[in-house]
């Protein structure tokens, strides 16, 4: 697709990754946000949050250019801009981060290859490495040698080797490129061959790995290239050495304009986590599936159940303390910057249901290795008591309430789910305790119902004893708490899309919060939405939705968090993995079978 004559969605980003590092790309082929040496660390390349600044950038800008096409290579995180200029000079930069297969591991190191390729005309090119530390406040120590810049960054200290007149890109000076110019940059080491061979050969087995990994997915029939966009994106989300699977790539990009809804999301939250791990999962990618449940099962052991944290470090860590990176002055300009998240000091008791949905997997799901055995449960029961005990009292919600507590419905029913799923593990490795956790589930079940469902509104309502609508709740038919034949489940929709729908989009809530009134709707609600709606057995109403909902996307095909009802423009975090998920779902949800589609 052409940037050129397009209307901005406001985060018209691509992303390329390995699953260690990922980097977004602007529509000027400027990589404009990187951090080292992984998800959570130092921006080296900050300017997506320091108001479009020329500092914390790497730019590859050809002269008097008129026009830039870019796509990504068919199935892979490989993205290509061609760009022309007035002259007829044509360039393509093709961008990626290493990943294949060697020695009988994956090779995917902190590392970012640019290739920059003559194809017609006479083209001059300015380069610009300008990376930057300690969140935006200095300039590291910049040497260079003939064929390297080598950038002192002290968390992790980065070298630049190509095999382009290293004067020109240190003084930023226009250079004619009579063939290819690669720019490979990694950890501060020598690199074994020349930058051209190294760039092909890592981008051949590259693109070689993406198209293996796809071609092994599971997609629908319909939707196939969204599907798979979608697919690509939530494993460039994952954090391999882990497992842990963060919500998206950036911190504070702002939910709305004018506002100080501003998030560090480069963190393991396991609602989110659940979510994106069971969409690949639905698609065959177990591979994601099995590093997480190593990550969940690490956190289980390691964490006081009574203290369970909706969100995690990518270690496990239990303390993202908050604090502000004074020195960026954020997304537009629109600060603060926040490092960390104070979510982690939250009671939000949705994540018992949570951990047991993901960890549930494990006993059902016979492509694993290793299936859950009885010691597997035994270790999470202390979290199903947990869900028993707390699932009447207050806690924050998945909206992560900073001022008030109430007791939320979308809690509540998580900590049915987490019985509910335990007592389901039960029949299959210890029917002793099926009893046990079947009658646990049905008591938090009987007390929702009796408290959380409100004539006032027509539906099950936010809070226990309460009248308003709550987006979250339409997870009731997907979790299983309704089926989809309960008047209930379609009241409960209807009254959710009465209240909370605005234009083409659905809000989180209708009602202040910390900070006002939400402004934007948080997209995933409408994914889940089209979800009920296709679970009701309104197919083409549901489709039409999913239609509209795929439009939002960017040029590239990704999704933000937030999106203005009115203009369109996308905002909050990048690429989200919530709103990639509701791709996957509804796809899959609303697809014709294969089998009936000839």
């Amino acid at each position: 697709m052409s940037s050129t004559g397009r209307t901005s969605k406001g985060l018209d980003l691509a992303v390329v990754g390995n699953s260690r590092i990922g980097a977004l790309i602007d529509t000027n082929a400027s990589v404009v946000w990187m951090c080292v040496p992984r998800f959570d660390g130092d921006p080296v390349f900050c300017s997506l949050l320091n108001g479009n600044s020329p500092e914390g950038r790497f730019d590859i800008e050809l002269e008097r250019r008129t026009s830039i096409r870019q796509h990504y290579l068919k199935n892979t995180a490989i993205l290509r801009s061609e760009v022309e200029d007035e002259g007829g000079g044509r360039i393509e930069i093709i961008d990626f981060a290493p990943r294949f297969h060697q020695h009988g591991r994956i090779f995917a190191p902190v590392g970012l290859v640019r290739i920059v390729r003559r194809l017609a005309g006479r083209p001059r090119v300015r380069v610009r490495f300008l990376p930057r530390s300690g969140y935006g406040e200095e300039q590291p120590p910049i040497t260079f040698g003939t064929h390297h810049i080598r950038a002192g960054i002290p968390a992790y200290p980065l070298r630049l080797t190509t095999d382009a007149p290293i004067t020109h890109v240190i003084e930023h000076n226009p250079m004619l490129i009579d063939d290819c110019y690669t720019f490979v940059l990694g950890p501060d080491e020598t690199l074994q061959s020349s930058p051209s061979e190294a760039g092909r050969a890592m981008l051949e087995e590259t693109q070689l790995y993406w198209r293996r990994w796809v071609r092994n997915l599971a997609v629908p029939f319909d939707w196939q290239d969204a599907v798979i966009r979608a697919a690509i994106t939530l494993k460039l989300n994952t954090f391999d050495d882990t497992g842990a699977v963060i919500a998206a790539l950036t911190t504070s990009v702002p939910e709305a304009p004018g506002t100080e809804r501003n998030w560090d999301y480069r963190y393991c939250w396991l609602r989110d986590a659940y979510f994106v791990i069971n969409a690949l999962n639905r698609l065959g990618a177990t591979g994601s599936l099995e590093r997480y449940l190593r990550y969940i099962e690490n956190i289980i052991v390691d964490s006081d159940p009574a203290s369970l944290q909706p969100v995690y470090g990518l270690s496990g860590e239990n303390r993202l303390t908050e604090r502000l990176a004074i020195h960026l002055a954020g997304f537009d300009g629109m600060g603060p910057v926040r490092v960390g998240n104070q979510a982690w000091e939250q009671i939000q008791h949705d994540v018992y249901g949570a951990a047991i949905l993901g960890v549930s997997h494990a006993f059902f799901d016979h492509r694993l290795d290793t299936l859950g055995d009885r010691a597997l449960l035994q270790r999470l029961e202390p979290l199903g008591e947990q869900a028993y005990a707390k699932y009447m009292q207050p806690d924050a919600g998945i909206w992560e309430f900073r001022g008030r507590r109430e007791v939320h419905t979308f809690s509540s029913v998580m900590c049915w789910a987490a019985c509910d799923r335990l007592a389901r593990i039960a029949e299959r490795v210890d029917p002793e305790r099926v009893p046990y956790w079947r009658e646990r589930a049905d008591a938090i079940h009987a007390q929702v119902c009796a408290n959380a469902w409100s004539d006032e509104l027509g539906g099950f309502a936010a809070t226990f004893g309460g009248h308003f609508a709550d987006a979250s709740l339409l997870v009731l038919g997907e979790v299983g708490f309704l089926q989809r034949d309960d008047p209930r489940l379609r009241s409960t929709v209807n009254a959710i899309e009465r209240h909370l729908r605005r234009g083409d989009f659905l809000l989180r809530y209708d009602k202040p919060d910390d900070f006002g009134v939400p402004d934007t709707a948080f997209l995933v609600c409408t994914f889940w939405w089209i979800q009920s709606l296709a679970l009701l057995g309104e197919r083409d109403r549901a489709v039409s939705e999913f239609e509209r909902l795929l439009a939002a996307r960017n040029q590239f095909g990704l999704l933000s968090e937030d999106i203005d009802v009115q203009t369109g423009r996308l905002w909050g975090n990048f690429p989200q993995t919530y709103s990639m998920v509701g791709i996957i779902m509804c796809a899959m949800r609303l697809s014709r079978r294969w089998d009936d589609a000839f």
